[in-house]
């Protein structure tokens, strides 16, 4: 089984600090690949910067000539499954929905850790339309950038495990750490607080090789159909990127075919 993790910015350490969790996560035999986009925000950040990273991961995905069997999308209530889903003909599993979900067979309620405030709303609006902000206890932000999770380790698990100790306090019994940047952190903050530590990558890697065991995928009957035929102008873009463009965009100067893994 081959497993696509897709970070949805374009920086290239991150999607290298992903594919580590992911890894670690798979069973014997699963091969985890993983990539980002070819353009696009270092960073996400916003609905503007949400909206550019699901048009690129698009674009990426249509362009993208190696074979998986599930697609897992690393960014945290962001845009941009659904489109993959009516691409795509093998199960694609994010990682907010598949924190919570996992979450929710762990305890009564739920909460979530991520970075900036204002990322809070963005991600109960993806939990109400995916059904499961009912049983969620608190989203709050440490106040960390996307970017600066990646600068001193210590500083961010102590950063998270204090906002972590504040969601308990709002009555969650589970935690979930509510960005692809925290891949790798959820034993030092499950230690802290005796509680279960949901990291959304390992949970949406552990639920594909699930839904690919049971020869399951995506309904095409009506939501996710196949998208219609139609003519879509310079589409997709990354096929019309001069070459030295497809190895790297003024945005993400370290991509690379060894970074990406692809």
């Amino acid at each position: 089984m081959r497993i696509l993790v897709m970070n949805p910015n374009t920086t290239a350490s991150m999607t290298a600090s992903i594919r580590a969790t992911a890894t670690a996560a798979a069973s014997p035999g699963t091969e985890i690949i993983a990539t980002e986009p070819l353009w696009g925000p270092e960073s996400i950040e916003g609905h503007f910067e949400g909206y550019l990273s699901a048009a690129a991961v698009l674009d990426r995905l249509a362009t993208l000539d190696t074979p998986f069997d599930a697609l897992v999308m690393a960014g945290f209530g962001e845009p941009g499954r659904e489109g993959a889903q009516e691409l795509l003909d093998v199960p694609v599993l994010d990682i907010t929905e598949s924190a919570a979900q996992m979450a929710m067979m762990l305890g009564h309620a739920y909460g979530i850790v991520t970075t900036l405030d204002r990322a809070v709303p963005q991600i109960r609006d993806r939990l109400l339309t995916a059904g499961l902000l009912q049983r969620c206890a608190a989203v709050r932000g440490t106040g960390l950038g996307v970017l600066e999770l990646e600068q001193d380790e210590e500083r961010t698990v102590e950063v998270i495990i204090e906002t972590a100790r504040e969601v308990v306090r709002a009555g969650a019994e589970v935690i979930c750490l509510g960005c692809g940047g925290m891949a790798g952190l959820q034993e030092k903050v499950a230690a802290a607080l005796g509680l279960p530590v949901v990291d959304g990558v390992a949970a949406a890697v552990k639920f594909a090789e699930a839904v690919v065991g049971l020869g399951l995928t995506t309904s095409t009957g009506r939501s996710f159909a196949p998208p219609r035929p139609k003519a879509i102008g310079r589409w997709p873009l990354s096929a019309h990127l001069p070459q030295e463009r497809a190895q790297g965009s003024a945005c993400n100067t370290e991509f690379s075919a060894q970074t990406s893994g692809i």
